[in-house]
C-alpha cells in the first residue's frame, strides 16, 4: 500500500520560512520521481516542484528561487524548503508520486 505523509506545516509570517517533510512507503522510493503539490483556499491542486530519481529538480514559476525540493533515499523522505513565503503560498501541501497523493499539511502565511 502506497503511503505518503506530509508534515511540517504551520503558521508563518510573510517573509518567513518553513521546511516540509514527506515520508513515503509502499513503493521503491529510490526509483521514484517525487513531487510536491498544493491546494490554495478555494482553488484546485497546483504542482509546485518535482525531484527526479536522479536528483534533478523542476519548479513552478511561482516558487522558483524561493523553494527547494530535496530527497533522502536512505530515509525514503522528500523535503520542501520554503523561503520568502508570501500570502499566496497559503495552501494545503501534499507530496506525491505517480497518481498518488497523501495526506497534506496546512501552511498558512499571515501577519
Amino acid at each position: 500500500e502506497v503511503q505518503l505523509q506530509a508534515s511540517g506545516g504551520g503558521l508563518v509570517q510573510p517573509g518567513g520560512s518553513l521546511r516540509l517533510a514527506c515520508t513515503a512507503s509502499g513503493f521503491t522510493f529510490s526509483r521514484a520521481d517525487m513531487k510536491w503539490l498544493r491546494r490554495p483556499p478555494r482553488q484546485g491542486i497546483e504542482w509546485v516542484a518535482t525531484i527526479s530519481l536522479s536528483g534533478g529538480t523542476t519548479y513552478a514559476d511561482s516558487v522558483k528561487g524561493r523553494f527547494t525540493i530535496s530527497r533522502d533515499n536512505a530515509k525514503n523522505m522528500t523535503y520542501l524548503q520554503m523561503n520568502s513565503l508570501t500570502l499566496e503560498d497559503t495552501a494545503v501541501y501534499y507530496c506525491g508520486w505517480a497518481v498518488f497523493r497523501g495526506q497534506g499539511t496546512q501552511v498558512t502565511v499571515s501577519s
